[in-house]
């Protein structure tokens, strides 16, 4: 299935290379290149400024929650945010996350948990001011506050690369290009 989101632009501002970022920048590029086999482009344009890469690092955030809900309900939540946020990068990636943990969709259940955290970030993109109540009254229900605290913050660091991406039309990284999803997906976890 091809994305239901527009064609990406020419990126605003290219991709940074270790030889022309700032020595911090620089040692950090070679550090992620080394530790993950390569940079995305989200990155690789986040450190043409290293304060702006600080201010959306995303992971430790991700992986503190991935403690508390496991990773598949946490790749589902950054999935429908950024499928509602019509995010091609982010929702590929995410996508690309799912299908790494060979789920077999044709028979798949969303687990309540999961259906929560759908409905909350989708919530969170379009109506974060009027979110229903019985949403927020199903996350006190299940989680402390402080657990709803860093659910919220993942949503509001993923709400922002969404932005970020979009915004500066990043390119998309060539290991993303053949990433397939049901579109229809997140549709089932609100009917379920």
């Amino acid at each position: 299935m091809t994305l239901p989101f527009a064609t990406q632009a020419a990126p605003v501002v290219p991709l940074i290379t270790a030889e022309e970022a700032e020595p911090a920048a620089a040692e950090l590029l070679e550090s992620i290149r080394a530790k993950h086999g390569r940079v995305t482009n989200m990155v690789a344009t986040l450190l043409h400024s290293l304060p702006s890469y600080r201010a959306m690092e995303f992971y430790p955030v991700r992986d503190k929650l991935t403690e508390v809900v496991g990773s598949r309900a946490v790749y589902f939540f950054c999935y429908a945010i950024s499928v509602e946020d019509e995010c091609v990068i982010c929702s590929r990636y995410h996508a690309r996350l799912l299908a790494e943990l060979d789920l077999s969709f044709a028979d798949f259940e969303f687990t309540e948990e999961e259906k929560m955290l759908i409905a909350y970030g989708r919530a969170m993109v379009n109506n974060p001011t009027t979110i229903d109540p019985a949403i927020t009254d199903a996350l006190r229900a299940r989680f402390s506050p402080s657990e709803i605290v860093l659910i919220t913050t993942v949503g509001a660091k993923m709400i922002a690369s969404n932005i970020f991406n979009s915004a500066l039309s990043v390119a998309l990284d060539d290991y993303l290009f053949d990433v397939k999803f049901d579109g229809a997906l997140l549709d089932r976890a609100v009917a379920g």
